[in-house]
């Protein structure tokens, strides 16, 4: 078996990046991809009878690109010129296997070795409180324990420790780049033509957002992060 490129396969796509310049020498990278399944038909959706229905991916991933729109949102007016410059990236092709992310890795915007960490939102919008938010790749720096000690918030919090995961912060992970990947579960609806806005959690959704504005004020304080491999 060999693989071979078929010309109609080659599709263009972009990451849209976004910079807060704060003069400062470190940044913390705050990523979403924000491509889904179209109609369905390139592969991906888990119902067959969906193909050539839009797949609209309220949950995945347009709560995490609404996230990352918000805190840019929020940092860019806050009028505050926070110790960290911040890069806000859009990736795509992300369903076909982290593309963009892995593009941006290999060809960086700035030095890998200037970025703090990497936040990553895929999938915030579908909040269960039996379940739990995810936050993934809390064990790949030693400083994630102090960042997040005394933050109040009305979320459940599960943490793990493995910076991997089926989501963009992997790119960044084997770079060696501290991570956490903010993940409300998996639902009936995922990859497919029913994740539809009107069952987003919204009123949670604010409340992962604030969680997260703390914790990325929180990390500003702290000194550059090390980065621990956690396989």
């Amino acid at each position: 078996m060999r693989r071979v490129t078929v010309a109609d396969s080659i599709r263009k796509a972009e990451n849209i990046i976004g910079f807060l310049d704060n003069g400062a020498p470190y940044t913390i990278v705050i990523g979403a991809h924000y491509d889904h399944l179209g109609l369905g038909n390139f592969g991906g959706t888990r119902e067959p009878a969906h193909i050539g229905q839009i797949h609209n991916g309220a949950d995945d991933n347009a709560s995490g690109v609404a996230g990352l729109l918000e805190l840019a949102r929020y940092y860019s007016s806050n009028k505050v010129k926070e110790k960290y410059n911040l890069l806000f990236i859009a990736f795509s092709a992300e369903e076909l296997g982290l593309i963009g992310s892995k593009y941006w890795t290999e060809h960086p915007t700035l030095p890998l070795d200037n970025i703090h960490w990497m936040l990553n939102m895929d999938m915030i919008g579908r909040y269960n409180p039996e379940n739990g938010l995810a936050v993934i790749g809390y064990g790949t720096s030693s400083k994630f324990p102090t960042i997040f000690e005394n933050i109040s918030t009305p979320i459940k919090i599960n943490k793990s420790r493995d910076g991997n995961g089926g989501s963009d912060q992997t790119s960044f992970y084997r770079k060696h780049i501290p991570v956490l990947f903010f993940h409300t579960g998996g639902h009936d609806d995922y990859h497919k033509a029913t994740d539809d806005a009107d069952k987003i959690n919204y009123k949670a959704l604010k409340a992962i957002l604030e969680l997260e504005i703390k914790v990325l004020d929180n990390s500003m304080m702290q000194e550059k992060m090390d980065f621990i491999w956690t396989n």
